[in-house]
């Protein structure tokens, strides 16, 4: 991140609390969408390993079941979720000049 530049804590846990609250349906179980939440959220942290193991021992859980159940077996559907994100992103973030980068390199 640039230096001078600081985040809003509050507007930033609010507007992830939306984008998982739009893809939450996708889920059909309570369980999937909370995992999905925890699972997100550590992703999105400063972790340096993200595996299932280091995200769930970072999210408190005793072990990584749920997360991997997730992303084994858990049902939703992957392009369903890529729509939604995309519209709130596109909704929330966007501009008609705009452009999105993303820079796998984390930094």
């Amino acid at each position: 991140m640039a230096a001078g530049h600081s985040i809003d804590t509050a507007r930033w846990r609010a507007m992830f609390d939306q984008a998982v609250a739009r893809i939450a349906g996708r889920f059909r179980r309570v369980e999937p969408r909370a995992t999905t939440r925890a699972y997100l959220l550590r992703l999105l942290s400063q972790t340096e390993r993200k595996n299932c193991w280091q995200l769930a021992e970072q999210a408190d859980h005793d072990r990584p079941g749920p997360m991997q159940r997730l992303l084994r077996s858990a049902r939703w559907d992957a392009d369903e979720v890529r729509d939604d994100v995309r519209a709130y992103v596109f909704e929330n973030l966007g501009a008609d000049d705009g452009v999105l980068i993303v820079d796998r390199r984390g930094s």
